[in-house]
């Protein structure tokens, strides 16, 4: 058998307490600390405990080159390379691990992206039971739990030698910024139109050209900037309540501005998956577009190969495209939000995206706005709210 190691692996060495009754007996506290050792592995999707001298062997592997597993018990422990082969962190050739790291190796991920990527994904967290289960355990307030928050700005000169600058003419743009908040209260009795479901999926993901840069590759032109022209953020969605649209999942394909199923669904089952995509936070739930912006890696990372910065500028896409959804749904007088606190695992497996490829970074979504609000919104100019 011939092995090798994975192609990306992070160690974090962690630190716990731990009760030791004959340390109580000879006179201590009975608390030791104790260090164990996690592995991080793209992909496996999960980190694994490794002992330290799972850890020394593993460096000593290469990831590049096949060894015979037999050689490489004559200068290691064998139980070590077995029990590193068991957690696929020591890949067989031809194995089901092999295909799943060559997958990650083709797809020319930085390392430290990601690790940082596939350690932060979520799969069936409730946000609002999380909060319920910490007040039952704190009756602090939130000043009390944190301390004082950092000032609002840092001021790097006193107030007598900062340059004041002339206010801004005011313009429809002010106007529709000062009306730009997220919403936590949408209209569940309420559909929405095709032609604004439409138009605001237009005017965030839709291509207005196609541009053959050059031959084979082809750029597209957006609403929003992105790295490269490469544009590899795409929009799936849940949709719940728009006109002429049956409820449940799609894709949209930014060329031919068109929609395609995925999953239809009743309205029970699509009110269930929006909880369960944005974590349980009830407020975004009734949202008329869930509207979910997943990055696909290895069109980034085609031009941007092992890139320190390319992951980045996945995330900044994600940033434009919401931005330009918060203003092209207020236009319309519509309201929208996005959240990071997703279930990314459970969004890729509705829609059947493997994460060595492509993956969700948020959840945006718009709608109707209610009339009354029964959610607490951040209106400070109370440009939507009147006190």
């Amino acid at each position: 058998m011939r092995v090798r190691r994975c192609a990306i692996v992070m160690f974090d060495p962690r630190e716990r307490l731990e009760f030791n009754l004959r340390l109580l007996a000879t006179g201590g506290n009975g608390l030791q600390t104790v260090i164990e050792w996690f592995a991080l592995a793209p992909h496996l999707g999960e980190e694994l405990g490794v002992t330290a001298a799972e850890v020394t062997v593993l460096g000593n592997v290469s990831p590049s080159h096949w060894t015979d597993l037999d050689a490489l018990a004559q200068a290691h422990p064998r139980n070590a390379l077995d029990a590193l082969l068991e957690k696929k962190l020591l890949i067989a050739e031809g194995s089901d691990a092999d295909a799943r790291d060559q997958l990650l190796r083709d797809t020319h991920w930085r390392s430290a992206s990601a690790v940082m990527h596939y350690a932060s994904r979520w799969r069936g967290v409730d946000t609002e039971e999380m909060e319920r289960q910490f007040a039952e355990v704190s009756e602090e307030s939130l000043l009390d739990r944190l301390g004082s928050p950092p000032p609002l700005v840092r001021e790097r000169a006193p107030a007598d030698r900062r340059l004041h600058m002339p206010a801004a003419t005011s313009s429809p743009l002010d106007d529709l910024l000062g009306r730009r908040v997220t919403c936590r209260n949408f209209d569940a009795e309420r559909t929405l139109t095709q032609a604004q479901f439409a138009t605001v999926l237009h005017r965030v993901y839709g291509a207005r050209a196609v541009d053959d840069f050059a031959p084979g590759v082809k750029l597209l032109k957006k609403g929003v900037p992105s790295a490269g022209g490469l544009h590899p953020t795409e929009a799936y969605l849940l949709v719940q309540r728009v006109e002429g649209v049956q409820p449940g999942l799609y894709h949209y394909h930014a060329v031919d501005h068109a929609l395609e199923s995925i999953r239809p669904m009743t309205t029970s089952e699509t009110a269930a998956a929006a909880r369960r995509f944005v974590a349980s936070q009830g407020y975004f739930v009734n949202a008329h577009a869930i509207v979910i912006p997943v990055s696909r890696f290895g069109r980034n990372f085609w031009k941007y190969r092992n890139h320190a910065k390319a992951y980045r500028t996945l995330i900044l896409d994600v940033g434009h495209l919401s931005q330009t959804m918060y203003l092209a749904a207020t236009e319309l007088g519509l309201a929208a939000f996005i959240t990071a606190a997703v279930n990314e695992v459970d969004i890729e497996e509705a829609f059947g995206l493997d994460p060595l490829e492509e993956g969700p970074l948020a959840v945006t979504g718009f709608g109707i706005r209610a009339a009354e609000r029964s959610e607490v919104e951040f209106d400070p100019l109370h440009a939507v709210w009147n006190e």
